[in-house]
């Protein structure tokens, strides 16, 4: 029995959930997946990419194996929301720094959960310390450095190893 995708907004998000899982999914996998047409389906996938739904596709990298060292930090933000702005206009110019992957508003203790990256904790450091924290309106941050990945956008990066113990017979 084949289930009758059709036009559905819930096959539309199922579509959005394959794509990120593996953007690099062929359409003709996507569309037998869906029980929707080839060229339904890359319609819809360019659609997505005109409205800005689908902003891009990324490779997920293991830093550690790929050996570029590069250091992430978490950083807190505290601001002063702007009147008639709120937070936006100046989340939107901590976001355009190049050394910022992503900038999120937050609930909670701090206004800003900030991430970035950098080629050494100094140069992180440097960027809290003489670009971050000297913009007006932020009151403060704190910083956490990434030690380890052990899953990154969905995708496990530590594998478990398999045991070469033999099994005990009873």
């Amino acid at each position: 029995m084949q289930r009758n995708a059709g036009h559905h907004p819930e096959s539309m998000e199922e579509l959005l959930k394959l794509l990120k899982s593996n953007a690099h999914t062929p359409v003709e996998d996507l569309a037998r997946e869906l029980n929707l047409g080839k060229n339904e389906v890359a319609k819809r996938i360019a659609a997505y990419e005109k409205e800005g739904v689908i902003l891009g596709y990324q490779a997920i990298i293991d830093a550690n194996k790929a050996g570029n060292g590069a250091v992430t930090a978490v950083i807190e933000v505290k601001i002063t929301p702007e009147r008639g702005g709120g937070f936006d206009r100046l989340a939107s110019r901590i976001a355009k720094f190049e050394q910022v992957q992503s900038c999120y508003l937050m609930s909670g203790g701090y206004d800003l959960l900030v991430i970035v990256d950098g080629k050494t904790l100094q140069e992180v450091a440097g960027f809290v310390a003489e670009k971050l924290s000297t913009i007006k309106g932020v009151i403060s941050t704190a910083t956490h450095f990434r030690l380890k990945a052990y899953k990154e956008n969905g995708a496990l990066l530590v594998r478990e190893a398999h045991s070469k113990r033999l099994a005990v017979a009873p």
